[in-house]
């Protein structure tokens, strides 16, 4: 029979141990994903943003001149458009968004052009590609995910249409077939960092948030998907951080980060 300090101490024991176990038991259930969420441009694909905009809108110039578009103008007028898919309430397309308001500027005629646009993004937008990095790392974590049973979900930003945004998942070693979803602005009716954008994704596939990992490399439109209780993993090679934020909120690091964390989901850690 213990005396009285050593029921305490037991007792004490006990406590720790409930609260050790607890906590592991807390911890397991965190790290269990059924669908990853990885965001293209700066995550699996990396790039300096401002660079490859600047070089794309270059092609995109170079391409409409013949057709009697003023570069200056074009470019102030994708940017118009961009901003409505942004602003887009889900009311719409983006694909829809972006061209009421590029042809309430150049007028229904524009519409004929639609094709040469199409053409650029089958064409003359593949050179940019020489503006993106490749890092073998990202196609290796996302068959990584497969292989532990993951639903995976390419959730970029749908600005382009289809033909772009499969080129650039070609760019980062991968093969579109190999995502059960990729947003393009055909397919979807809000953008990032509309945390709706995330919603619209969970509904059409039929998950739970709190059952997915969104991956990323942009705080402000990747991380908020934890608003609507996804987890979120900051992959910091290409950084976007506009507000200087405190990133040790959120789980961060590389592709060796990220695939230690994928593991230990794997393991029941």
């Amino acid at each position: 029979m213990l005396s009285g300090s050593g029921e305490i101490a037991l007792r004490r024991l006990e406590a720790a141990l409930w609260a050790r176990t607890k906590k592991f038991g807390e911890r397991k259930e965190e790290l269990m994903f059924e669908a990853v969420f990885f965001d293209l441009d700066g995550t699996l694909l990396p790039m300096d943003q401002d660079a490859f905009v600047e070089g794309y809108f270059g092609l995109l110039a170079g391409k409409m001149a013949p057709y009697g578009y003023e570069p200056h103008k074009l470019i102030q007028s994708v940017w118009a458009g961009t901003k409505a898919m942004v602003q887009n309430d889900g009311s719409c397309r983006n694909e829809e968004a972006f061209w009421r308001v590029f042809l309430g500027v150049y007028g229904e005629t524009a519409r004929a052009h639609i094709p040469v646009f199409e053409e650029f993004y089958a064409k003359e937008f593949q050179q940019a590609k020489s503006l993106c990095g490749f890092n073998p790392r990202a196609a290796e974590t996302v068959r990584l995910a497969k292989s532990m049973g993951c639903r995976v979900i390419l959730a970029t930003n749908p600005l382009f249409p289809s033909v772009a945004t499969e080129s650039r998942i070609r760019w980062a070693g991968l093969s579109p077939e190999e995502f059960e979803l990729y947003t393009t602005y055909e397919n979807s009716s809000t953008c990032k960092p509309n945390p709706a954008y995330y919603r619209e994704i969970l509904t059409k596939c039929g998950l739970d948030a709190r059952d997915c990992l969104m991956v990323g490399n942009d705080v402000g439109e990747d991380m908020i998907a934890e608003t609507l209780g996804m987890q979120t993993f900051l992959l910091t090679d290409c950084l976007i951080n506009r507000r200087n934020e405190d990133i040790d909120r959120w789980r961060h690091g590389g592709f060796a980060e990220l695939q230690d964390c994928l593991r230990k989901c794997a393991a029941g850690a």
